[in-house]
């Protein structure tokens, strides 16, 4: 008994304190209402069935009518029940979405004749294709939107959004994964309702012309072609736009290794330029009405003149979630002017959060959502940190006092961006920038005070015929802008890249940040060691000795002498690129057949592979599509310790160790292969049953 009290007494005083803490960080407690929306949704995306949804579902709603039945009041009672009922609503969220909005896949590869209505014309100049996105015609039996990518040549000239076509095309299904950790479009397709991609057979066709002409981003985007050229063109017009397909493929690679990438999507940087641009053009000039500043609300006029302006720079973009996202926020910053509240703070971030989490929850899992509420936030949080508010604060200093101040202000915000993005990247594209800060202290003041403006004021000067100089500006920035990004994408240590790793290395780590950018008292410090420990697992993820795509046909493995061979060496730029980014590798593929240890002929290869401490793996692959002799693939598999197969391997096949033949591939997702441990690592849960996912048949041998 006194064993018991004592326990109890301690308990008691633990919730104490709990409360105690709460009660201090009242103010903050509504910033976690987003964070636990997320989580739900996040929990419906990495749930693999329906029974476990409604499982999570059901979970959650049941401890929060435990604690409301069980709970004697309380702040803490009241976060725990809130949180179990934002982390079901999460779940049911995106659940709703997809069963309202989302776009059924295709059921199989088919070539097809259709004629279809034209949605829009999207040139790919980094591939030399162009892309067109169609509505099918009187095709029940296909979805009612798909895209197909054609050869310039073979699409008629002035083709426009609204006319019709007729073409033949083969589709299929949206791509899924091909390896763990690798992108999925055809997650990303069915919540934008593209049931089918594919490419066209021959020659575009046009049945009839809708009478319309180029639209207003067309016709934006023909001028300032017109105005400048090379790879300044192509970023004016992205900047102008939003329309990203005349960047070339080196360009767009230096801004990403250089980390200047975001600059290339619109979002908060370019809405909020051409917003504070606009707000600061029209409150000058009704002042210099005497009138007018004496006698009206000129500030809220020139706000109501921004929002107008971001909402228009909206539509033209686009409107694309991250360009409606900056919007929104950018509405809720001269609101809060309008009622003079502060401008900026967590609590606006956290409401412009929660607004995009309403209307499209998908976008959570997504890189961009991610990225641009996470720097946001970091740089606020950072802002309303005591001992940095003092180093940012303007006070009374020499100018090169000042200047330096500022450089340094840059470079800490800049610095812990970085930071805190780096396992974003990593988690995403398994590769994150180092010097960015010092690239971006140079871009994005280039590009909200020089280039934006510039290009606003070159294409207003357009209209009476005296844009010259202002595009002459605007072509010298973004050269500067551009030799910044290849220098820093030249150095050896721009980037650094890490190897495919576990999902609870990311959860950790962005646990950790959050904890610290949304807690005020020194409880924040806490989530310090969650973040540490988050990046330690992800910077020290192993690499995999092997690496197989979800279709079976690619196979990459680490050569023992260092390097990576590839199975079929014919391999295109995209599968190359997508094994390198998840093996974090930098070189050249060797061709397996050419490699020391393996038999090859072309059918199959046999390698042995040596393992450390451990006996030799033997691995049998197959690399072409022709049928072979039963008894002859039964005995290779007899031979083998791991069979890997682009088709489906007899049950006769029986290796020593493991089978992972196309069907287990693709319920896989692809697979990492870790020989010393004999581990496999797939990319998804194979009972996964996601609305996007189609279960594809194999040939057998």
């Amino acid at each position: 008994m006194p064993l018991l009290r004592r326990s109890k007494g301690r308990a008691e005083g633990w919730l104490a304190r709990v409360e105690t803490l709460l009660e201090a960080e009242r103010a903050q407690l509504p910033l976690w209402v987003p964070v636990a929306l997320g989580a739900g949704i996040c929990a419906w995306f990495a749930l693999p069935t329906p029974q476990s949804w409604i499982a999570w579902v059901m979970a959650w709603l049941g401890i929060a009518l435990a604690i409301g039945v069980i709970a004697r009041g309380g702040r803490l009672a009241q976060v725990l029940a809130a949180a179990s009922v934002l982390l079901a609503a999460g779940c049911l969220l995106v659940w709703a979405k997809a069963m309202l909005v989302g776009a059924p896949p295709l059921a199989h590869a088919a070539v097809v004749d259709l004629t279809a209505q034209v949605r829009s014309v999207d040139p790919l100049a980094a591939r030399s294709l162009i892309r067109l996105d169609l509505s099918p015609v009187d095709r029940p039996d296909l979805p009612e939107r798909v895209r197909v990518n054609a050869k310039p040549e073979e699409v008629p000239t002035g083709l426009v959004a609204g006319d019709r076509i007729a073409v033949r095309a083969r589709l299929m299904p949206p791509a899924p994964q091909a390896l763990p950790g690798g992108y999925d479009y055809a997650e990303r397709a069915y919540f934008d309702g593209i049931g089918a991609s594919g490419r066209a057979l021959g020659s575009v066709q046009l049945v009839a012309a809708s009478g319309g002409g180029p639209g207003l981003r067309e016709r934006l985007a023909a001028h300032i072609a017109t105005r400048l050229s090379g790879g300044e063109k192509a970023i004016a017009i992205t900047l102008a736009t939003g329309d990203q397909n005349g960047i070339s493929e080196a360009d767009a690679e230096a801004m990403r290794r250089s980390g200047l990438a975001h600059l290339l999507s619109i979002s908060g940087l370019h809405v909020s330029a051409l917003i504070s641009g606009v707000i600061f053009l029209v409150y000058r000039l009704l002042a210099l009405s005497q009138r007018l500043a004496l006698h009206w609300p000129i500030i809220l006029i020139a706000a109501c003149a921004g929002a107008a302006a971001g909402i228009g720079y909206t539509l033209l973009t686009g409107a694309q979630v991250p360009t409606v996202r900056s919007c929104i926020a950018a509405l809720l910053v001269i609101g809060g002017l309008a009622l003079g509240r502060e401008a900026i703070s967590l609590r606006l971030i956290a409401t412009g959060a929660l607004f995009v989490m309403l209307f499209w929850p998908d976008a959570v899992v997504g890189p961009s959502f991610q990225m641009s509420f996470a720097a946001v936030t970091a740089i606020v949080a950072l802002y309303e940190y005591p001992p940095a508010r003092a180093l940012f604060e303007p006070r009374e200093e020499s100018r090169l006092r000042r200047f330096a101040r500022h450089g340094a202000v840059l470079l800490v915000t800049g610095l812990t961006v970085e930071i805190v993005l780096a396992p974003i990247a990593l988690a995403h594209f398994h590769r994150a920038g180092l010097l960015g800060a010092g690239a971006n202290m140079i871009a994005i003041p280039l590009t909200s005070f020089v280039v934006m403006p510039a290009e606003a004021l070159a294409l207003l000067l357009d209209v009476v015929g005296l844009g010259a100089p202002a595009w002459w500006v605007v072509g010298s920035a973004l050269r500067l802008l551009l030799g910044v990004a290849h220098l820093v994408a030249a150095q050896p240590y721009a980037t650094m890249a890490v190897p495919v790793g576990g999902d609870g290395a990311f959860v950790l780590t962005m646990a950790g940040f959050l904890w610290m950018m949304l807690w005020h008292g020194r409880v924040r410090w806490l989530g310090a060691p969650l973040a540490v420990i988050g990046l330690a697992l992800t910077l020290t993820a192993p690499e995999a000795d092997l690496l197989v795509t979800a279709d079976g046909r690619h196979v990459a493995l680490h050569m023992p002498g260092g390097g990576m061979a590839l199975l079929r060496d014919r391999a295109g730029d995209y599968v190359r690129d997508a094994l390198a980014e998840a093996a974090a590798y930098e070189g050249e593929f060797a061709a397996l057949a050419e490699t020391d240890g393996a038999d090859c002929s072309p059918d199959l290869c046999e390698v042995i592979l040596p393992v450390p401490a451990t006996e030799p793996v033997h691995l049998l692959v197959t690399r072409s599509s022709l049928r072979l002799p039963w008894e002859d693939m039964v005995a290779a598999c007899a031979r083998a310790d791991l069979a890997i197969a682009d088709r489906l391997l007899p049950r006769g096949c029986t290796p020593r160790w493991i089978k992972l033949d196309r069907p287990v591939l693709s319920r896989m997702g692809g697979v990492l292969i870790m020989l010393k441990d004999r581990r496999v690592i797939g990319g998804r849960d194979p009972r996964d049953r996601h609305p996007w996912l189609v279960r594809a048949s194999s040939p057998r041998f």
